[in-house]
């Protein structure tokens, strides 16, 4: 079938043209997407060296079932992870379902374009009118949650609230620093609270974002300058705020490089500090800031396991305990995706969602 996708070369450049999928194979899902989320990675698959259907945050319905599928059928609405877990490798047996070894995929022989081999992006390609996904990608949705809540639920919202939750098992009654408050740092703020954390100082040098960040629950808030190097002063005015020592946690959400680091300095002696956005650029690191005792984290998609993880999310939505139509701040048809990225960058929005008819 004939498809409107956004198509990147890899090299930086990215069009909106029609390209063709095949009906679903054993164990795919045709999905119409309904809604996808526009986040700082879909940026940077654009420079990935190779031809990609855009697109990892995703929701929509189903249009058709390839043999041996049983749980979905045709009308269902659903949403979309990228964890996408076998069930049986070394790793999903010991529970780590984000780190998949045979993460499911459909094969790229199943995308039609005339220039050459194309792939969808984290197996999912969702900046698309359809896609062709792993039945193990899927998870039933219900009618209260919107597509579009359901679409940044599928990676933003679970790598925040679950590096909170599932990776540093955030103490009750401590003390949370969350550097950058786009839409990661405002579900790691989420998570946070849901894991009873007395205090959650946020951190960000623009002050709409901190706005949100109350909202969301931060319980104070901290302006940075942009000329901060490494957020050292930000990590002294922390400690100011906690009695001259620093937080319990920190997590890293800014997806700046340089500043990897930066939960180190903010952490106490003994604390954890957390890489949530993915930094994956060589940077300079000063091994001082591990002494006494800290520990860095840099779990991936927030140790997310799909079948545990989602329902919760959703169940916490549908009891007004996750205000995550808040966080959609704008919407943007597939064309003007290239205007949804500007204000990705201008920091406009916590979230951006591109929506189809």
């Amino acid at each position: 079938m004939d498809v409107s996708a956004a198509v990147t070369d890899g090299e930086g450049v990215f069009v909106i043209e029609t390209i063709g999928i095949d009906a679903p194979a054993r164990g795919e899902v045709l999905v119409a997407i309904k809604a996808s989320g526009v986040c700082h990675t879909d940026w940077d698959s654009l420079y990935w060296k190779k031809r990609l259907v855009l697109g990892h945050e995703g929701a929509g319905e189903v249009l058709a079932v390839g043999e041996g599928v049983t749980q979905f059928e045709p009308g269902d609405r659903i949403m979309l992870n990228w964890a996408i877990p076998c069930g049986v490798c070394f790793q999903c047996k010991r529970c780590n379902e984000n780190i998949c070894e045979n993460r499911g995929t459909v094969p790229d022989e199943r995308y039609h374009h005339d220039r050459g081999p194309l792939n969808a992006s984290f197996n999912l390609g969702t900046m698309a009118t359809h896609a062709i996904v792993p039945e193990a990608a899927v998870l039933k949705l219900p009618s209260g949650v919107p597509y579009e809540v359901a679409a940044i639920m599928g990676c933003a919202v679970m790598t925040g609230f679950g590096s909170a939750v599932n990776a540093a098992q955030v103490a009750e009654g401590s003390t949370v620093v969350v550097l950058g408050c786009g839409g990661v740092g405002l579900s790691t703020i989420l998570g946070a609270l849901y894991r009873k954390a007395a205090r959650v100082i946020a951190v960000d040098v623009n002050p709409a974002r901190l706005e949100f960040a109350t909202l969301f629950g931060a319980t104070e808030t901290l302006l940075a300058d942009r000329k901060d190097k490494g957020l050292l002063d930000a990590a002294k005015e922390v400690k100011r705020l906690n009695g001259g020592r620093g937080a319990d946690y920190a997590f890293e959400c800014t997806a700046v490089p340089e500043l990897g680091a930066a939960p180190l300095a903010v952490v106490r002696s003994g604390g954890t500090a957390i890489g949530v956005s993915g930094i994956e650029q060589v940077v300079p690191l000063d091994m001082e800031l591990f002494e006494w005792n800290k520990t860095y984290i840099n779990p991936l998609y927030g140790s997310c396991r799909p079948q545990r993880d989602f329902p919760l999310l959703i169940d916490l939505y549908l009891k007004k305990q996750l205000p995550l139509d808040a966080m959609v701040t704008r919407t943007y048809p597939l064309v003007s995706l290239d205007q949804a990225f500007k204000d990705m960058h201008a920091g406009i929005n916590s979230k951006g969602v591109l929506v189809f008819d």
